[in-house]
């Protein structure tokens, strides 16, 4: 059974980081792109970051460019997400997608309308608020 489990969200100041971590189990790790998603209320799902597990790319959103940093930990089948400089307009449930990076071409979707619609897995989400 494939899973994923978030953790690491909370309440920060901002300009103040967090560390978010996306536990997987139940797939070849190595085979698969990772991507954090995001969901503000009211507003659309939106790529934020990819890697893929094999270490052949990543991805970021504009709007993270500089203060979020993605990375892998093969050996714990892990993914993370190293968030500084948060901004209140960062506050939003954090999701992990990921699927097969030979199906979705690694993280090319991360960046298409609907793009998170390509990683079938995902896990229940973390919530990030940053208080201005």
């Amino acid at each position: 059974e494939v899973q994923l489990v978030e953790s690491g969200g909370g309440l920060v100041q901002a300009g103040g980081s967090l560390r978010l971590s996306c536990a997987t189990s139940g797939f070849t790790f190595d085979d698969y792109a990772i991507g954090w998603f995001r969901q503000a209320p009211g507003k659309e799902l939106e790529g934020v970051s990819c890697i893929t597990a094999s270490g052949g790319s990543t991805y970021y959103a504009d709007s993270v460019k500089g203060r979020f940093t993605i990375s892998s930990d093969n050996a714990k089948n892990t993914v993370y997400l190293q968030m500084n400089s948060l901004k209140s307009e960062d506050t939003a449930v954090y999701y992990c997608r990921a699927d097969k990076a030979q199906l979705v071409a690694g993280c090319s979707k991360m960046n298409r309308p609907l793009g998170y619609t390509w990683y079938a897995y995902r896990g229940q989400g973390t919530q990030v608020t940053v208080s201005s």
